[in-house]
């Protein structure tokens, strides 16, 4: 039960935040890996079984944890819970967000389709956006707005690269059309962020990605992603300009 442990975890299933995580100072790393773990374990949830009672039971588990943290208990053991506490104590992390997350994993235990853009950007709002507010609030940003601003468009970029996975799996949550008024919203969106946030600039730089992705979705929406040269090159040129 681990720093360390989440780290792994993080490495193996969530490249970017890995990356953007490891440009951060070793103390910030050790609150952002607990934050992306929890976020790991939270999303998978509703797709390790087929039976909704039991991934309502999944997500159970993290609002309790959550409830043990704010009630100053030690939490139950799971290898991410001990170090996601340890992270919400030391830095002040708001609950808020990171109950958003698990109740917003309803969605993905109903695999009902987003009806509205509406309907979508609480979605994003309410996961990566919560993610990303939570995430800054721990290295110190305690503007929430721009942070679920900045996180709903990361939501938006991973949804348009992961929305054929989730049809294979049966969920069509989205009838393409709208996607491209979303994609231009989002990118007028971030047009109006800094490009600096202070000390949480590395959980910003998660989203580093972000702009290249709506740009290239705006002329196809099944765009081939960059090479990883390129990631790992655009990673290391923000990081040195002290941008996300």
């Amino acid at each position: 039960m681990s720093v360390q442990s989440c780290a792994e975890m993080v490495e193996a299933n969530d490249r970017d935040r890995f990356a953007s995580a490891m440009t951060a100072p070793v103390p910030d790393r050790e609150v952002l890996f607990p934050l992306y773990a929890f976020n790991l374990e939270v999303a998978k949830a509703p797709w390790l079984t087929q039976e909704p009672l039991i991934a309502q039971m999944r997500l159970q588990f993290w609002r309790d944890v959550l409830d043990e943290v704010e009630a100053g208990e030690v939490p139950r053991a799971h290898e991410v819970a001990l170090p996601l506490a340890e992270a919400i104590r030391a830095r002040h992390i708001p609950l808020a967000p990171l109950h958003q997350m698990i109740d917003a994993r309803a969605a993905d235990i109903e695999r009902e389709p987003f009806e509205t853009p509406a309907h979508l950007w609480a979605y994003l709002e309410n996961t990566a956006g919560a993610l990303m507010v939570a995430a800054m609030a721990g290295l110190g940003h305690r503007a929430p707005d721009q942070a679920r601003v900045l996180g709903r468009a990361q939501g938006l970029a991973t949804f348009l690269t992961a929305r054929r996975e989730l049809a294979a799996l049966g969920w069509v949550a989205v009838d393409d059309a709208m996607l491209p008024g979303m994609v231009e919203t989002a990118l007028a969106d971030l047009s109006g962020l800094p490009r600096r946030f202070g000390e949480a600039t590395p959980a910003a730089r998660a989203a580093s990605r972000v702009p290249a992705i709506l740009k290239r979705a705006r002329g196809d929406l099944d765009a081939a992603p960059e090479s990883d040269a390129a990631r790992s090159f655009g990673l290391a040129w923000r990081t040195l300009r002290g941008r996300w």
